[in-house]
């Protein structure tokens, strides 16, 4: 689907999108747009999602550019366009695309939604079933290596003020796995995480920070390889839920996280100089979460 550049003129008292002048490709017609935070300022950003109405079919997916604005060329048709940003209400609109017509500007302002609701005070366990811990690092010269980590435990300790809550994990380094033997039993090894010396991997954290909308920066130490450093996870929230084994309380969050493997002396212009292949300086941390809400009743996660 073709997506289009353009300039737009400005004067002191016409819309951010006024003057808009591109061509169409003959038989297709233009949809344009301009989108607004809350505070009436260009959003860029936004995610906007355009679907076809007789078939239910996305037909493109693009986000606004950095002074608001949206413009794209569609065959003749009725489309749906559904506009998101983390933590605002959603806008939808239907438009009728004519052939060799751009349609009038549409402004769109954003408003504040309603965040989740907070998971309740008390201890919530990671339900390792519903949990992932996952990493991707680029092997040297090669694709990216994705893992993961399937032994672990954990949870949370929510405060009745969030920002008191705590979190701690602790991960048994010997399970990392890659999809790869000879790769995964060289990532045990002295060479990297040295799992006879360090069997665990640790992180407690000592302070979560609001960040608007469902958006939070948990900070705390990651202790791996017998270092510790601190830490930033950016993490979404995913609400609250009744639902599982037997309808109990779960929460669930997203948070992703940049290590540098030189911060737990895991040295690899060292390792290239000896012509160990290896992954590069740097590895994405995503840590998936579902968590139960523990009480006297709560069920047993099954192995």
């Amino acid at each position: 689907m073709p997506l289009a550049l353009f300039r737009r003129s400005r004067s002191g008292r016409e819309s951010r999108g006024a003057g808009l002048v591109h061509p169409v490709p003959h038989g297709a017609g233009a949809f344009h747009c301009e989108v607004a935070d809350p505070m009436g300022q260009p959003m860029s950003g936004a995610d906007v999602t355009v679907t076809r109405v007789d078939n239910g079919r996305v037909v493109a997916k693009l986000v606004s550019d950095p002074y608001g604005l949206v413009f794209l060329t569609l065959p003749p048709g009725r489309y749906g366009v559904m506009i998101t940003a983390d933590g605002l209400q959603p806008h939808q609109q239907t438009v009728d695309v004519v052939a060799g017509e751009t349609l009038p500007l549409t402004s769109v302002q954003l408003h504040m939604g309603r965040p989740p609701e907070l998971p309740q005070p008390g201890t919530w366990l990671f339900d390792p079933p519903h949990t992932a811990i996952r990493f991707i690092a680029k092997h040297v010269g090669m694709a990216h290596v994705h893992g993961r980590f399937t032994r672990f435990d954990g949870g949370i300790q929510v405060a009745n003020d969030m920002a008191d809550s705590r979190v701690e994990v602790r991960i048994d380094a010997a399970s990392i796995t890659t999809g790869n033997k000879t790769r995964d039993n060289h990532l045990r090894s002295a060479d990297f995480l040295d799992v006879e010396r360090y069997p665990y991997i640790h992180f407690s954290s000592d302070r979560f920070l609001y960040r608007g909308g469902t958006k939070w920066t948990i900070q705390g130490a990651l202790t791996m390889h017998g270092v510790s450093r601190t830490v930033e996870l950016d993490t979404g929230y995913l609400g609250m839920v009744n639902g599982g084994y037997a309808e109990e309380l779960r929460c669930a969050a997203l948070a992703t996280a940049e290590l540098h493997r030189e911060d737990y002396t895991l040295d690899w212009r060292s390792m290239l100089a000896r012509g160990i292949a290896v992954v590069g300086p740097t590895v994405k941390l995503e840590l998936d979460i579902q968590a139960m809400y523990h009480s006297h009743d709560t069920p047993t996660p099954p192995e």
